[in-house]
């Protein structure tokens, strides 16, 4: 949403009733609304837009208002009162208070004119300028120590106003100096530091009409081209002003009062809401950069002209007032594509939330093998290593398979039928050999399941006796199990190829040197 001043809105004294002012942040609004007894009298009202449905609540006082009162809503509820008495303005805040209407006065600024800025962002501040002969000054009537207070006095004689942050700080006022007009900003942090913000040529005279902090579009109105013109540029860009041709109707006169927030980096996808006013009427016009025209609807039906705001979805919410509904928002969705001209579009729905990708649960760490421990030769080293030395069995019988010094068995033993009483000859105690069934082929359940058992060798077919668990000592590594693993030399320190690895280093991990250079903006 964005809040401007327009034209219209700072024109020279004149009344004010009627005219709706939003809130900073578009939860409220105020206006003069008027009685309905005979004598018509002025009263002031609040409008609430932040609840399900608007509703206003009166703020009338002990007497009627002047129908030149200005009106500004803060984000707090409040509603900041300009009242011109004698030669001076008095400042006050009204509130619901019960049944009435509660008052607060914060002083009084004396001048012969004063006139009230756009809301300041953050909706807490107020500030209005006080224009003379040769010079403005920039008051703060509201959010200072000790009421009203003065921020700075700038040459020349200042009209307009536009936020050009969202903090409250730079302010876009339009100066008449010399006889041109250019837009200058003031710098609020800085003491009210002004400096050029607008000039298209030396001798054009060059007016902002709207900004949106957002995206940085600049709305302006200018004589650059030869006569009054309507153009749209960037804040901080280096491109030029441009000024589409169809900004300018036949017969009709465009006031922007609106323009799309949260648009980041994107104003070309700024949607802006004018108010056309031509001899048969009043209606709305929508315009966005990107798509070059000027598409125009019907206002609704008691339409306050130039009030209205845009959420960042894309939908226009303007308020109107009629005999039946006395408070009423008509939401206006405007596509991105080009719709049939004078038609309202439907409101549109927002797209929902996108539900979020669950994250991945931690994986779970390969655990680390175990490493093998390293047994000692037991019996004379054969080709394979260390190997105990079994003697034949002269009948049948079952012996646990074990490595040579470990004691570990190769794996789980299925149960098999014994061909005959064992038959064990004398050996020298050194571990309990269990009885074992023979077996003619690959073992079994849960031998074959665990990998375990004793497979007979293909040497010993004809041999009735049930096979070694050991095998069979050769002159020569067997071709199916691999050989022994062979000890390397280590290599000294000296030998090390440090000279190539250091090169390495020099040329990956080496600075490097990265030559300036500028990024042109727009």
């Amino acid at each position: 949403m964005t809040i401007c001043a327009t034209e219209d809105t700072m024109a020279p004294a004149g009344p004010l009733a009627g005219r709706l002012t939003i809130a900073a942040d578009g939860s409220y609004a105020a206006r003069l609304a008027r009685h309905d007894d005979a004598a018509g009298s002025w009263f002031p009202e609040r409008w609430t837009l932040s609840g399900p449905e608007p509703y206003a609540v009166p703020l009338q006082g002990t007497q009627p208002e002047e129908p030149d009162s200005a009106l500004l809503p803060l984000t707090d509820g409040r509603v900041l009162i300009l009242r011109r008495v004698a030669d001076r303005f008095a400042v006050s805040l009204l509130y619901p208070a019960g049944p009435g209407t509660g008052e607060l006065l914060l002083g009084a600024v004396a001048t012969p004119r004063l006139t009230l800025l756009p809301p300041a962002p953050g909706g807490t501040l107020a500030y209005a300028l006080a224009p003379e002969a040769d010079h403005t000054t920039l008051w703060r009537v509201h959010g200072g120590a000790n009421g009203p207070e003065r921020v700075t006095r700038i040459p020349g004689r200042c009209t307009g106003g536009a936020w050009l942050d969202r903090g409250g700080r730079l302010l876009a006022l339009d100066r008449e100096l010399n006889g041109r007009t250019k837009t200058v900003v003031v710098d609020l942090e800085r003491g009210g530091e002004t400096a050029l913000l607008l000039q298209i040529t030396e001798e054009s005279n060059d007016r902002l009409l709207l900004a949106d902090p957002d995206s940085g579009l600049l709305l302006l109105r200018s004589d650059a081209p030869g006569h009054d013109r309507l153009g749209w540029g960037v804040l901080g860009s280096s491109l030029p002003v441009r000024f589409p041709e169809c900004l300018r109707p036949t017969g009709a006169t465009l006031t922007p009062f609106a323009v799309q927030p949260g648009q980041m980096l994107a104003p070309e996808s700024c949607a802006v809401a004018f108010r056309m006013t031509a001899a048969s009427g009043t209606w709305l016009g929508v315009w966005r950069p990107s798509e070059r025209q000027l598409r125009q609807y019907p206002a609704p039906k008691g339409w306050l002209p130039g009030t209205g705001l845009w959420t960042a979805d894309g939908e226009l919410l303007l308020p109107y007032a009629t005999e039946a509904e006395p408070c009423g928002v008509a939401r206006m969705g405007v596509p991105g594509v080009p719709g049939v001209p004078g038609e309202v579009v439907e409101r549109v729905k927002a797209v929902g939330a996108v539900r979020a990708v669950e994250p991945v649960g931690a994986v779970e760490p390969v655990r680390p093998v175990e490493p093998v421990q390293l047994v000692e030769p037991v019996g004379p080293m054969g080709p394979m290593g260390p190997v105990r030395q079994a003697e034949p069995l002269r009948t049948a019988g079952q012996v646990e398979p074990t490595w040579a010094g470990a004691g570990r068995p190769m794996g789980p033993m299925g149960p098999h039928r014994s061909a005959g009483p064992e038959q064990r000859p004398a050996q020298p105690p050194v571990e309990h050999l269990e009885p074992l069934e023979a077996v003619e082929g690959p073992p079994s359940g849960e031998a074959a399941e665990s990998g375990g058992g004793i497979v007979p060798d293909a040497g010993d077919a004809d041999n009735r006796s049930t096979a070694s668990a050991q095998p069979s000592a050769t002159d020569a590594e067997p071709q199916h199990i691999p050989g022994h693993p062979q000890m390397c030399r280590p290599v000294p320190l000296q030998e090390a190829p440090l000279a190539a690895r250091q090169t390495r280093w020099s040329v990956i991990s080496g600075p490097v040197r990265i030559s300036g250079g500028g990024c042109a903006a727009g």
